[in-house]
């Protein structure tokens, strides 16, 4: 599976200039890579991520996530994660699952992953979790 220029120009957008809150990805099948599905603006909320994720399809996933530590600091974290809601194709379930570990070598600074079959276990408590 090939990961499209595009996606990796995109994550670098949201990693270095932060141009976008999140990216979501889906695989093409025909052209068997990596395409960007929908990009959020920096002001778009957790929420917002969450509501464009597909309820019965996988998808992979990069958020942009801001928080202020117990120092006062403004931090920021990426996180990447793998959306396999329980309900999907299993051929779905098994490309997205296959092609994962190679494309998320293509995005470096990744600081943590997450594997989400729903919505609960990637809610915005999970992620201000693992951030902090």
């Amino acid at each position: 599976m090939g990961v499209a220029e595009h996606s990796k120009s995109t994550y670098l957008e949201l990693q270095r200039k932060k141009v976008f809150r999140y990216v979501i990805f889906k695989i093409d099948e025909k052209k068997k890579e990596v395409i960007v599905e929908k990009t959020g603006g920096p002001t778009e909320s957790y929420d917002d991520f969450a509501a464009s994720l597909p309820e019965s399809d996988c998808r992979y996933a990069v958020y942009d996530f801001d928080f202020v530590t117990s120092e006062n600091c403004q931090k920021s974290k990426i996180f990447f994660i793998a959306w396999s809601p329980s309900v999907s194709r299993i051929r779905s379930k098994m490309l997205y699952a296959t092609s994962k570990d190679r494309f998320r070598r293509e995005l470096e600074g990744i600081h943590y992953e997450i594997q989400a079959t729903d919505p609960t276990e990637m809610d915005l408590e999970v992620i201000r979790e693992r951030a902090h």
